[in-house]
């Protein structure tokens, strides 16, 4: 860090100070401080540049939507395929006629919960491999609020509750259902067998 030199004004002010301050040690002679000041340098000033300006210039043309979150019928597509690929394929296309349905239509979620945890260890327990649950699509709310709300509180909900103990052991695949089957208002549930 290089040092600048003091101004006129400094020096002065120092001067001032010096006068009526008392020396701790009198006994030690005074330094001796410079009675002629310092040439001051000439300071350039830079030619300023003022480019025009329109307003709005810099904003963004376009919003861009913020998609915080994938859907969930993304989200099942994206996982991977744990279950035989051939069968996969063809439950994909409906072909696979699923051996159980639970429909849980217009129940709330404190009563959606315990019958989706029954069904699916009770199919289980009787050897059923590919079974059908049913949520529906989902209402669109009233009025729109400021924070946004996905649709179909039971379709988001039961893939997280068929991931989490205690169905997590009973279930190898989730996925959509064929439009045949209900589309993206119900969901092949594939089990694994019991050992």
């Amino acid at each position: 860090m290089t040092r600048r030199k003091l101004t006129s004004e400094e020096i002065e002010l120092w001067r001032k100070v010096i006068k009526q301050a008392e020396r701790l040690h009198p006994e030690i002679p005074q330094t001796i401080h410079p009675t002629t000041l310092p040439k001051p340098k000439p300071t350039k000033t830079p030619k300023a540049r003022i480019e025009a300006f329109e307003l709005g210039q810099t904003a963004q043309s376009k919003s861009t939507r913020n998609n915080l979150k994938p859907s969930i019928t993304e989200g099942l597509r994206a996982n991977p395929v744990q279950m035989d690929t051939k069968a996969f394929a063809r439950m994909k296309r409906g072909k696979l006629k699923p051996e159980g349905k639970l429909d849980l239509h217009g129940m709330r979620m404190s009563a959606a919960h315990p019958a989706l945890v029954r069904f699916i260890l009770t199919a289980q327990a009787q050897g059923k491999r590919l079974v059908l649950v049913i949520t529906g699509k989902g209402k669109d709310r009233d009025e729109p609020g400021p924070i946004p709300t996905p649709r179909g509180v039971l379709r988001n909900q039961v893939p997280h509750w068929l991931s989490i103990p205690p169905l997590t052991q009973a279930v190898m695949q989730v996925t959509p259902a064929h439009i045949s089957h209900g589309g993206d208002g119900a969901y092949y549930v594939y089990l694994r067998r019991v050992r």
